[in-house]
C-alpha cells in the first residue's frame, strides 16, 4: 500500500504569519505508534496543536509558520511508523488560534469507521531484548509489546482501537505501565496491550481434564520439558491454539499424526533461528526477507538435510513449512527448546482452529496432553500464513496471521457490497468505500464447528467497521453452506460464477483492465451450464466475460468419492477414449486397482451417466496422470496427487511434451487431451520413469495455455485458480508466455485458491448488471 493523496485547500487567515492546518489522514495510523511520532514532530518542529485517533483514522490540528507546516506535512510522510500505512491526507488550512503547546487528545469514536485495523505484528527487537535482559522488569515475561509489535486483529472489538475496546479492558495497568502509555516519548505511549508480570495476563498449565498443574513461568517451563519428552502441548498463541512437538522425534510426530488423523499431509514447523534454518532448507534473499518479516508467516522452503527432523513431518515432500518466533511466548519456549519444533494448527481435521482455553480443553483433549494457556482473550481466531515464493516474487497461499484484514484498494468507490466467498478455504470480505477488508482465512465449511466460525465471522467483520451491506455476493453453486447464508439475508443477491471470480481477484489485485484472458485451472467450480468447471479460459471485458476454450469433459464415477480416488477419475477419462473397453485396454498395472466388481460397477455408471457428473477440471486431470502413472491413488488430502506430480518432475530444462488437438466448437475452443493421455499410457508400457513423464505433462500444460493464448489472441493473460499453487507449472507457463511476447499476471497477496474467491465476487457485484 503505497503513501498517496495529500491535498491542501486554502480558506484560512494568517494572523503574524501563523497559520493553522486540520489535517484528516486515513490509512493504517492506529496501533502502530503514529500520534506519538506526531506529538514528537510537532514539539521537534515548534509547532502547537493536537492530534486524536477518530472513527476513519487520525485528526491533526496544527499551527505555525507556513515553512514549518511544509516540514511537518514532508515529515509526517518520510518519517512515518515502520508499521504505519498512509492512503490518504487531506488538509485544510483554518483560521489560527494562537494556541501554544501541543497535545494528544482523546478519541473521537463517532463517524464513519473507515480506519484500518493493523494485523497481529511479531515481536519487535526492543521488547525481545527486554524479555531476556534479567534487569528488565519484563524479564521473561510473555506478553511483552509496545507501539511496534503485539497483538492488533485479535484482541480488538471495535473501532477506534482504544484498550476499552480491546480484549486488554479487563486488565488495570500498574502505576509504571500507565505512566509508560501515558508519555509520549515512551515507544508504549498508547500501546493498547501494554503489560507487565504485575498486572497484565498470566500463563497456566492444565492437564487434558482442565486441572491446574503450574502457573507463570513455571507453566512455560514444565511444558517445555513435556515437549522434550515427547508429549504434545497444545499452546494458546496470539490467535489461537497451536499443538506442539519435537520435530525430530519420529514417536512423537506419528503420534501427533494419530491423534489428528492427518495422515501425510506435511505439518508447519517452527524454528529457533535463521542460521538453524539455514542448515536444514535452501534460502533465497526473498525468502529470508519473508521469514524474518514482520508478518512472519509460514514460507515453503526446499530440503537441504534432515536436520535430525523426524522423516514424518513432511512425508514424500521436498519442501517444509517454516516459520520464525512472532510472539515472546515462542521466544520463550523455544529458549529451553533450542531445536525444530512441529507448530501445527490446534484443530481436529476440517475444523477451524481452537481459540478459548475451554473450547480447546473439549475439542482438543485427546490429542493434547498439556495445554499451556494465559488469560488474555482471543476476540478473533488468525491462523498462520502461509506463502511460497514463485518466478521471483512471492505468493501467498493462506492469508491470516499478519495479513488480515489489511484491504485491497480499488482506486475507486464501490457500493456496500459483503461476499461470503467460497465452500473451500472460505473467506469473507465488506467493499466499504474504495477499500476490499478480506477476513482472515476460515477454511473449509464442511463441519459444524467451520460453519458456526464462518457466521460468527460473517456478524463481526461488518460489526468492527460499522458496515451495513447494501448487496450479497455469493458463490453461483447454490448448495454451497456460504450460499445458503446469502439466502437467509434480506439483501439484494449477486450470484457469482466461481472461475469468474478467481479471475477478477487477480485483476483486481494487480489494478489489471480488461480484456484479459483469465486461466482458471482448479478442482471443482459450478459452471453456468450445471456441470462442474476446472479448466477454463474466459475472456473477460469491462462488465461479463465469456467461456472461449476449456478442457474436453468427462465423466466422474462415484461423484465426490472421485475426488478422494484419482483412478476414478482416470476411468472416466479413459472411457472417452476406450469406451466400455477402458478396461480391457489399459495398463494391467493400472486395471488391478479395481476388484472385477467395481470395473463391471463403474463401466455401467459411466456408460449410463449414474452418479457421475460431467466436469472439465484440471484438477481431476492431474489426478488421472498421478494415478496411470503410479505416483499417487488415493487424496489423503486435498490436492495430494497434484502436489506429488510436482513433486516427481525431474529434468525441469527438457521442453519434451505430449499431443494434444485445440478444436472449435459452438465459439469455444476445446482442449483435447485424448492423445496425451495415450501417449502417457504408452509411456508406462514403456516404462519410462515417472518423473519424465511428470515433467512432460506439465510441459503439456505449458504448451496448451501457449496454444489457446495464441488462438484467441489477447496480450493479457492471467492466472488463477488452485493449480497455480503449483510452483513447476506456474513457473514454466510465466517462462513461455514471456518469451512468447506475452503479458502475465499472477497472485501475490490474494490467494490463487478458493481464498481469493470472495474479492473477486465483490468486483463481480460492483459491475453494472449485463
Amino acid at each position: 500500500m503505497n503513501d498517496k493523496n495529500t491535498n491542501i485547500t486554502n480558506i484560512g487567515e494568517s494572523t503574524a504569519g501563523i497559520k493553522r492546518l486540520e489535517i484528516r489522514v486515513k490509512g493504517a495510523v492506529q496501533g502502530v505508534g503514529f500520534r506519538p511520532f506526531v506529538y514528537r514532530l510537532a514539539h521537534d518542529l515548534g509547532l502547537a496543536g493536537s492530534v486524536n485517533n477518530s472513527a476513519a483514522g487520525v485528526e491533526i490540528e496544527i499551527e505555525g509558520r507556513e515553512s514549518q507546516l511544509e516540514q511537518f506535512l514532508t515529515r509526517l510522510h518520510s518519517e512515518k511508523p515502520p508499521h504505519a500505512l498512509i492512503n490518504e491526507i487531506k488538509n485544510i488550512f483554518v483560521k489560527p488560534l494562537g494556541q501554544t503547546g501541543f497535545i494528544i487528545k482523546d478519541s473521537r469514536p463517532a463517524g464513519n469507521k473507515t480506519a484500518l485495523v493493523l494485523p497481529d505484528i511479531a515481536t519487535c527487537p526492543d521488547c525481545l531484548k527486554e524479555i531476556f535482559d534479567p534487569a528488565n522488569r519484563r524479564y521473561l515475561y510473555p506478553f511483552t509489546n509496545c507501539t511496534n509489535c503485539g497483538p492488533r486483529y485479535s484482541i480488538i472489538e471495535k473501532l477506534p482501537y482504544d484498550r476499552q475496546n480491546t480484549s486488554m479492558k479487563s486488565f488495570r495497568m500498574c502505576a509504571q505501565c500507565q505512566a509508560e502509555y501515558d508519555d509520549p516519548r515512551n515507544r508504549r505511549f498508547h500501546a493498547q496491550p501494554n503489560a507487565c508480570p504485575e498486572c497484565g495476563p498470566q500463563l497456566q498449565l492444565w492437564d487434558s481434564r482442565g486441572d491446574v498443574i503450574a502457573k507463570r513461568h513455571e507453566a512455560l517451563l514444565t511444558a517445555s520439558e513435556a515437549i522434550k519428552k515427547g508429549r504434545i502441548v497444545a499452546v494458546k498463541g496470539l490467535g489461537g491454539f497451536q499443538l506442539l512437538v519435537d520435530a525430530s522425534s519420529d514417536s512423537a510426530v506419528c503420534e501427533l499424526r494419530r491423534r489428528k488423523t492427518r495422515d501425510e499431509k506435511a505439518f508447519a514447523l517452527m524454528f529457533p533461528d535463521l542460521t538453524t534454518v539455514k542448515t536444514a532448507c535452501h534460502v533465497t534473499e526473498l525468502e529470508e526477507k519473508l521469514l524474518t518479516s514482520s508478518e512472519s508467516p509460514i514460507v515453503l522452503l526446499r530440503k537441504q538435510s534432515s536436520l535430525d527432523l523426524s522423516e514424518y513431518v513432511a512425508p514424500e515432500n521436498p519442501y517444509l513449512g517454516v516459520m520464525l518466533l512472532y510472539t515472546p511466548l515462542h521466544h520463550l519456549l523455544m529458549k529451553e527448546l533450542g531445536r525444530p519444533i512441529v507448530a501445527t494448527s490446534g484443530n481436529r481435521a476440517d475444523e477451524p482452529i481452537c481459540y478459548d482455553e475451554h473450547e480447546a480443553l473439549a475439542r482438543l483433549s485427546d490429542i493434547a496432553d498439556l495445554f499451556l494457556v494465559h488469560d488474555r482473550p482471543i476476540i478473533r481466531y488468525v491462523d498462520d500464513s502461509i506463502m511460497r515464493v514463485m518466478a521471483g516474487r512471492e505468493i501467498i497461499l493462506r492469508r491470516a496471521r499478519g495479513f488480515a484484514p489489511l484491504p485491497v484498494e480499488l482506486g475507486q468507490a464501490a457500493a456496500p457490497i459483503m461476499a461470503v466467498g467460497a465452500h473451500q478455504k472460505n473467506c469473507l470480505a465488506i467493499a466499504k468505500n474504495s477499500q476490499v477488508f478480506i477476513s482472515q482465512h476460515i477454511g473449509d465449511l464442511e463441519t459444524n464447528e467451520a460453519q458456526n466460525a464462518f457466521l460468527k465471522t460473517a456478524d463481526s467483520l461488518p460489526q468492527l467497521f460499522e458496515f451495513e451491506p447494501a448487496v450479497i455476493a455469493c458463490d453461483l453453486h447454490p448448495d454451497y453452506f456460504s450460499s445458503r447464508h446469502a439466502a437467509t439475508l434480506n439483501k439484494k443477491k449477486v450470484a457469482v460464477q466461481h472461475h469468474y471470480a478467481h479471475i477478477l481477484s487477480c485483476l483486481a489485485e494487480d489494478k489489471i483492465a480488461p480484456p484479459v484472458l483469465g486461466v482458471c485451472w482448479d478442482g471443482t467450480g459450478y459452471g453456468t451450464d450445471g456441470t462442474i468447471w476446472g479448466g477454463e479460459f474466459l475472456t473477460i471485458d469491462n462488465d461479463s466475460f465469456e467461456r472461449t476454450a476449456h478442457l474436453k469433459t468427462f465423466g466422474l464415477p462415484g461423484g465426490e468419492i472421485a475426488i478422494k480416488e484419482p483412478r476414478r477419475a482416470a476411468a472416466g477419462v479413459l472411457y472417452e477414449i476406450y469406451g466400455d473397453d477402458l478396461f480391457e485396454k489399459s495398463p494391467d498395472s493400472w486395471r488391478k486397482l479395481f476388484s472385477r466388481q467395481e470395473r463391471t460397477i463403474i463401466n455401467r455408471m459411466l456408460e449410463r451417466k449414474i452418479n457421475t457428473p460431467i466436469t472439465s477440471s484440471m484438477g481431476r486431470l492431474f489426478d488421472t496422470v498421478a494415478s496411470l502413472a503410479g505416483i499417487c491413488q488415493r487424496n489423503n488430502f486435498e490436492g495430494q496427487a497434484a502436489m506429488k506430480l510436482e513433486f516427481a518432475a525431474t529434468d525441469r530444462q527438457t521442453e519434451s511434451g505430449y499431443q494434444f488437438d485445440l478444436t472449435s466448437e459452438q465459439n469455444q475452443y476445446i482442449i483435447d487431451w485424448r492423445k496425451m493421455v495415450m501417449q502417457i499410457l504408452s509411456d508406462v508400457n514403456d516404462n519410462i520413469p515417472t518423473g519424465e513423464i511428470a515433467i512432460k505433462f506439465h510441459n503439456t500444460l505449458t504448451n496448451i495455455i501457449l496454444g489457446v493464448a495464441r488462438a484467441i489472441g489477447i496480450n493479457k493473460v492471467v492466472l488463477t485458480g488452485g493449480c497455480f499453487q503449483n510452483k513447476l507449472l506456474t513457473e514454466l507457463v510465466i517462462d513461455k508466455l514471456k518469451t512468447s511476447g506475452f503479458s502475465p499476471s499472477w497472485h501475490k497477496l490474494v490467494p490463487p485458491n478458493d481464498g481469493g474467491i470472495a474479492l473477486g465476487q465483490i468486483m463481480a457485484a460492483a459491475k453494472p448488471a449485463r
